[in-house]
């Protein structure tokens, strides 16, 4: 009896029956029929399940990776069944878009994952269970008719509308009750054990699938991977066979890359000495040496030794991109070679910033990072860089990352002018071509694309190697965290674009691009392109300090009149405070007399176009939606002439403000005025933009100066007024007004404030479950309540590891720290590493499936205040200090039925005893108790009532003009100079300096070559060394060599006629020479320490005075002066 054949007296399982016992039907005639078979099985078994069990929760979507990845689902089946369920689902996948590419082996594995799933469900719910048995010679072997095309189109082997299907699923679900009821008692009376496939099988087929889904084939006459391949001559000795695990032929039949696969617990590496052998074996066969993998199944790493050092991949490569990097092996060219087209970028800075990237990749660097001030053509350089790396042979297809759809939007089109010959896409509408050579996108549409986008054949579109290049826009906000994973998927070259890196501890750019800190692949700063290129405008800041922006409103302090509007504007509210602190105004304090002098300053002292008559382009920063509209109202009370339309707003609210930022972008068109709420502080480039008004602070100084930065474009043809220059055409400078103290904050502290990480409700309550759990290992928690409680804690974590779905890219990449987690014995014993990663590679997987949101913030509120209590920290006594006001909150809302039957824990909380006892276990009672309740305390968290006041808001100080200094020192280019002399010591030029030889044409090219294109540009230079000659800077940092020293001056040393007071101060000399290279100017001769005990002139007569200045000076001019 076949396998399945059970199922056909069992009318409970009719709905999923036929479909099993036809899986198993065809797997003689057709494997690949067989898997898809075993899917469609599987998907209507455990849609069988949901409807017989009452406990399992349906999930957001009805498809069968959701429903198997459903916790309530995944914890109810036995752990190591539901390990196999991906596989089933996998294959079945594979089948239907390439069947050929399923071995028997695979679907055999398929149907025995299927069997033991169906034998799960029968332990559980059946009503004449018994254990039975996969047996591989009960398959039938019989060959059936197959409509192979019927199948690949339904999915399903069976002729079963969706209609009965549901009615067979309604059918099932009336008896649901009867289902769930026994499913407990059966699972206690019964038993159930699993099959155990060894883990070189599992690895082996998961490894094998994966290949497969990537197109590679196994068998039949176009099959390109041969396993256990043997080779001869290993390590050079002749007739010493080695076997590769995998090799991968290209179309061409030359091997393209050989993979050698370890154990799971071994390092990958540990093979990649055998690798090397074994491509040199395939090397002297075919006459092509190919390239290398090694994986453990967790981590992968990839090696071409004919072009780059190893690295770690996120999987091994396809075919067709395996085949691109072996013919990019003969088709680069020198990068030097490629002509940058003028077209596209004709500043030098630019060309300067693409060699510098060009000369950083061919040295085998793939990170790099630009650094170029706002509005200096970033995304213009981008472009024509993307141009000379395609024409080099490096990239194909390249993909641009940028954090809002609006610059996405942007930088497509500006490629589009730049790029017209080459396919373009926005990955964010569905409109444009994927398979397109540049892709556009925001970061978390790329992260869904890789997951979800398939070619015609079901495989993967976004290929680990798909993008050769990835250009990274404005690289100082969304690459350090949440979207890491698309750069640790991606196996590509990497360009940064930012005009401000960031040097947090958590958040560094230059640790992102692997980069020493302060020192880009190029930096062109603001200071250089307003002061000496003359490529951005100025700023003119008009700062003004008022009293309530300033310090708040003190009742105390106003005029009789405006205590009495005062009075009259809180009387409403009942409650009439004594002070407003500042940080309350404009959040729901607004004083109309505080933003009619902004808007009149602006008006007023504003720069204008059109003769005078019309204010130019201005952009308002606005604290939040209420300020912003406030703004407006009051604008359009103050200046009715201009109907309304004069002035809007851009809040992320609004269906309709990219068409407000798209009409502000034409010079003629309105709003003349944008008030914008964090909208517009970065990537909006409007040229005609002449004001900017500060009305919010600002704390970090990334964020600051990417504000100042929408207005240093230059406009030539625009016509201006303003009070300080009168009339004039071409933009000059840009009007910053200030009223909240931004320039005066920055001044003291230069490097500003920079935020934190924000962190999900989920990744911090796991972060702190983890960390609780780890606390109850100590000694002083060892009765067994606390005990019992860790267990919960551990449990719950595990709980959301088994939940992941391992489909998804960010899981896949971390797949290592998953597997290990999925263990609940891996939480026996939270060592201090295993915390760290819990903590850092889980946490920011995990998710909490309970969308109650306000009980997760209390969860969090709670652990944090158990970890306080733990730890003793000062936070403790705040966090008390809130539980007690929760508490209070709760007890005003007594008759809330859920509320009263809470009432004693709730009153207990603001005892003396429920704190003293400084119990965590009350705690966590606590917690549970309470945490259903929060959501009736939403309406108490109901935003304030809008207050209007219009008091007189004094002027405290105003100043003008006064600008900070250089936000980005690049001085750390002196630190890669150093290091660069004192690593390349034996080189001929810094030889040649160090022992005073003259330097020849070519050691000075040479020279310059180095300090101003591989180290840095001739700004860097000239901005840290001034005019000081290449050969002067390098002698004075490498010095001069100390027998060279003693032998330019041995004429003096070994003069018989100098007396030992002679000898000693040539020796003074030479020391000095040692020390600093040469000496600056003859003058040092007569300052110590050569003018004591007897000065120079005394000391030596005239003719030998003149022989040492000549040797002195001829020692400097050996490291300036060029000899034929």
């Amino acid at each position: 009896m076949a396998n399945f054949e059970f199922l056909k007296n069992q009318k409970e399982y009719i709905l999923f029956a036929n479909a099993a016992i036809e899986a198993e039907k065809v797997y003689a005639t057709s494997p690949a029929m067989s898997a898809v078979g075993s899917r469609k099985a599987l998907e209507l078994a455990v849609k069988w399940v949901y409807s017989a069990d009452d406990s399992m929760q349906m999930p957001y979507k009805d498809n069968l990776q959701s429903l198997i990845h459903e916790p309530s689902f995944r914890f109810s089946v036995d752990y190591h069944t539901w390990g196999k369920l991906p596989f089933i689902v996998k294959l079945g996948n594979l089948a239907v878009h390439t069947e050929r590419s399923v071995s028997a082996g695979d679907a055999l594995m398929s149907l025995r994952s299927l069997f033991e799933f169906i034998e799960w469900v029968d332990y559980c719910y059946g009503l004449n269970y018994e254990e039975r048995y996969f047996r591989e010679e009960e398959i039938p072997r019989e060959r059936v008719i197959v409509d192979t095309r019927k199948i690949k189109e339904q999915e399903s082997l069976l002729g079963e509308k969706d209609a009965e299907i549901e009615k067979l699923r309604k059918k099932i679900a009336s008896m649901s009750e009867q289902f769930t009821a026994s499913k407990e008692q059966n699972q206690q009376s019964r038993n159930f054990e699993p099959e155990d496939i060894s883990e070189f099988l599992t690895r082996k087929r998961f490894i094998d699938v994966d290949l497969k889904q990537l197109g590679w084939k196994f068998d039949g006459s176009d099959a390109d991977v041969w396993e256990e391949y043997e080779v001869d001559g290993m390590a050079g000795v002749l007739g010493q066979k080695g076997y590769v695990d995998y090799v991968l032929f290209g179309k061409d039949g030359l091997p393209l890359a050989v993979i050698e696969a370890k154990r799971t617990s071994k390092d990958p590496n540990i093979g990649r000495k055998q690798a090397m052998l074994y491509a040199d074996c395939l090397q002297r066969k075919f006459g092509r040496r190919p390239m290398m993998f090694t994986t453990n199944g967790f981590e992968t790493y990839f090696w071409d030794d004919q072009t780059s050092p190893q690295r770690r991949v996120s999987e091994v490569f396809g075919k067709e991109d395996l085949q691109r990097l072996m013919n990019r092996r003969t088709e680069r060219k020198p990068l030097n070679e490629i002509p940058i087209n003028d077209k596209i970028t004709d500043r030098y800075y630019q060309k300067e910033a693409i060699r510098a990237v060009c000369g950083h990749i061919e040295q085998g660097f793939r990170k790099n990072l630009l650094v170029m001030a706002t509005g200096t053509g970033k995304t213009r350089t981008a472009s024509s860089l993307t141009d000379v790396l395609s024409r080099g042979g490096y990239v194909t297809n390249v993909l641009f990352l940028a954090d809002r759809t609006a610059l996405v939007k942007q930088a497509k089109d500006d490629f589009k002018n730049y790029l017209p010959d080459m396919s373009l896409c926005n990955l964010c509408s569905s409109k444009d071509d994927k398979t397109a050579r540049i892709v556009f996108s925001t970061y978390p549409t790329m992260l869904n694309a890789i997951d979800e986008c398939k070619t015609k054949d079901g495989l993967p579109l976004f290929t680990p190697t798909h993008f050769d290049l990835i250009i990274v826009d404005e690289s100082h906000r969304s690459i350090f965290k949440k979207y890491r994973a698309i750069f640790e998927y991606f196996d590509a070259y990497l360009v940064g674009l930012t005009a401000t890196p960031r040097m947090d501890v958590n958040r560094n750019t230059y640790d992102f691009f692997e980069m020493e800190d302060g020192v880009p692949t190029y930096a062109y700063d603001y200071e250089t392109a307003v002061n000496e290129d003359h490529v951005l405008v100025p700023y003119y800041n008009y700062e003004v300090k008022t009293k309530f922006l300033e310090e708040g409103i003190t009742y105390d302090d106003l005029s009789k009149e405006d205590k009495e509007r005062y009075e009259d504007d809180f009387a409403e509210d009942g409650y009439i405070p004594d002070f407003i602190p500042s940080a309350e105004l404009n959040q729901f304090v607004f004083n109309e007399n505080t933003v009619d002098m902004v808007l009149q300053d602006l008006m007023e002292r504003g720069i204008k176009v059109q003769g005078g008559d019309l204010i130019g382009k201005t952009i308002i920063f606005a604290q939040n939606k209420k300020h912003a509209e406030f703004i407006l109202e009051r604008f359009n009370q103050l200046y009715p002439q201009y109907k309304g339309t004069f002035a809007q707003r851009v809040i992320c609210d609004d269906a309709y403000a990219q068409t407000i930022i798209d009409d502000f972008k034409q010079p003629d068109k309105e709003p003349r005025i944008a008030v914008s709420v964090d909208m517009m502080d970065t990537g909006i480039d409007v040229p005609e933009c002449v004001n900017l008004v500060f009305f919010k602070k600002i704390r970090s100084k990334t964020k600051f100066w990417q504000m100042i930065g929408r207005g240093t474009r230059l406009a030539p043809y625009l016509n201006c007024v303003d009070g300080i220059n009168g009339e004039y055409t071409g933009k000059k400078y840009f009007i910053i007004f200030d009223y909240c103290g931004n320039f005066e904050y920055f001044r003291q502290r230069p490097n500003g404030m920079e935020g934190n990480d924000t962190k999900s409700l989920s990744e911090n309550i796991f972060g702190k479950r983890v960390r609780l759990a780890a606390a109850m290992q100590e000694s002083a928690f060892a009765e067994e309540r606390y005990q019992e409680w860790r267990k919960e804690l551990v449990t719950e974590c595990n709980a959301q590891v088994l939940a992941l779905n391992t489909e998804l890219v960010s899981v896949r990449l971390r797949r290592e720290y998953v597997e290990k987690y999925r263990k609940l014995g891996s939480f026996t014993y939270i060592s201090e590493g295993a915390k760290g990663e819990l903590i850092d590679h889980i946490a920011p997987l995990v998710y909490m499936n309970d969308p109650d949101e306000y009980a997760k913030r209390f969860d969090n509120f709670m652990y944090g205040m158990m970890i306080a209590c733990l730890e003793a920290m000062p936070s403790f006594k705040y966090a008390r200090k809130q539980l007690c006001e929760i508490a209070a909150s709760f007890e005003r809302k007594i008759t809330i039925p859920q509320i009263k039957a809470k009432l004693s824990i709730i009153r207990e909380v603001n005892t003396d005893s429920y704190w003293e006892a400084n119990d965590i276990l009350l705690f966590e009672r606590t917690r549970r108790e309470l945490r259903d309740l929060m959501k009736f305390l939403i309406d108490d968290a109901e935003p304030k009532k809008r207050i209007i006041t219009n008091l007189t808001d004094p002027v405290i100080n105003k100043t003008e003009g006064k600008q900070l200094d250089p936000a980005y020192d690049f001085e750390d280019y002196k630190k890669k100079v150093n290091r660069y002399v004192n690593e390349h010591g034996n080189s001929i030029v810094i030889h040649k300096l160090t022992h005073n030889i003259p330097l020849t044409t070519g050691d000075y090219e040479e020279l310059e070559r180095v300090l101003t294109e591989e180290l840095g540009s001739k700004e860097d230079y000239k901005r840290e060394y001034g005019d000081t000659p290449f050969g002067l800077l390098i002698r004075k940092i490498a010095k001069l060599d100390h027998d060279a020293a003693m032998e330019a001056f041995s004429v003096f040393i070994n003069d018989a006629s100098l007396n030992q007071k002679q000898i000693a101060f040539v020796r003074k000399i030479i020391n000095h020479m040692e020390q600093s290279g040469y000496m600056e100017d003859i003058k040092e001769l007569m300052k110590p320490p050569f003018d004591k005990p007897i000065s120079f002139v005394k000391l030596f007569d005239a003719k030998t005075r003149t022989a040492l200045m000549q040797k002195i000076m001829e020692i400097k001019e050996n490291a300036v002066n060029i000899v034929a």
